[in-house]
């Protein structure tokens, strides 16, 4: 039997914490995202239309504030509704396929009851068609080497589709190839210096096949903390030289899942969220030097706060 995936197991274990913010500020979070739905139901980042990826990043807000009602639900399926499934991008499609699980589970119609009876057949023809030589995908068929990032986003794609990664020893391998002497995981091979997001999509993918072991636990913790800021986040890497919400996140999680996360101080991480990246009135911006909030650092944010929050009610 398939495990619940990925993201579905991330988003209770973050609505989990969440528990702990105080009603007030979540309220205000809880309105900001509310606020960027547009009249067609989507969601729109800080400008322009609404768009498939800030409306996943909208609705896992939603879901972790416990802000899942039937009347933003049947918006949202209305805006989805719009969309072609085969004709999706791997962003989009996993954000397309997260966000109408997640209304359909909230009590939304189901989105796939009038699609083509072989539309997973023909979106997993797509994924495979960018697969690459070197055992990963790649962003298009054009792609001749795969993409850490993107061979994680396809592995969560399998997952939602109820199904496994064909030839997953050639990923696991594909993966390992992209780490570098400093212990983390670079996006594309020619890259020489680690990053704290793509370290991230590694470590996830080789937890999802059960591939972690000793030596990579201590080569991770080696790597964050390198990327560890005086800030009390994490730098997306080692030359730039502030924190920001997303590598907090993807780092802070990193290191909550393989174990390791004693290292950083929840504190300084806590302090680093509140006092630089989260505005009173609602939402989050990125960095310290951001002026605007948005609906996906608004979930980087929150979901730091619900790591730490469920690391210590665990």
């Amino acid at each position: 039997m398939l495990e619940t995936p990925y993201l579905f197991q991330l988003a209770e274990r973050l609505r989990l914490g969440l528990e702990e913010l105080p009603e007030n500020r979540r309220d205000h979070h809880r309105d900001f995202v509310l606020a960027q739905q547009q009249p067609d139901g989507g969601f729109m980042g800080r400008e322009g239309e609404s768009d498939l990826y800030y409306t996943s990043f909208a609705v896992r807000c939603l879901a972790m504030l416990d802000g899942l009602e039937s009347e933003n639900c049947e918006s949202i399926a209305n805006y989805l509704k719009q969309q072609t499934i085969e004709k999706l991008h791997v962003v989009d499609l996993i954000s397309f396929l997260y966000s109408a699980l997640a209304v359909q589970a909230a009590g939304a119609e189901d989105l796939f009851a009038d699609a083509n009876p072989d539309w997973s057949t023909r979106i997993l023809e797509t994924l495979e068609s960018v697969r690459t030589n070197d055992g990963g995908y790649a962003k298009s068929s054009e792609g001749a080497a795969g993409s850490t990032y993107q061979s994680f986003l396809i592995t969560l794609t399998y997952q939602l589709l109820g199904q496994v990664v064909p030839r997953s020893n050639s990923l696991i391998q594909f993966v390992y190839d992209r780490q570098r002497d400093d212990g983390g995981f670079v996006e594309i091979a020619p890259m020489k210096r680690s990053g704290t997001n793509p370290t991230a999509a590694a470590v996830a993918i080789l937890k999802i096949f059960n591939a972690v072991d000793a030596e990579l636990k201590q080569d991770i913790r080696d790597f964050l903390n390198d990327v560890w800021s005086g800030e009390g986040g994490f730098q997306a890497n080692t030359r730039i030289p502030f924190a920001d919400g997303l590598s907090t996140f993807t780092g802070l999680l990193t290191a909550q899942d393989l174990g390791i996360a004693d290292t950083f101080d929840p504190l300084k991480i806590d302090r680093f969220i509140r006092e630089w990246l989260e505005f009173p009135t609602g939402g989050f911006r990125g960095a310290s030097w951001d002026e605007q909030a948005d609906v996906e650092y608004t979930f980087y944010g929150l979901g730091v706060y619900g790591l730490l929050w469920s690391a210590m009610d665990a």
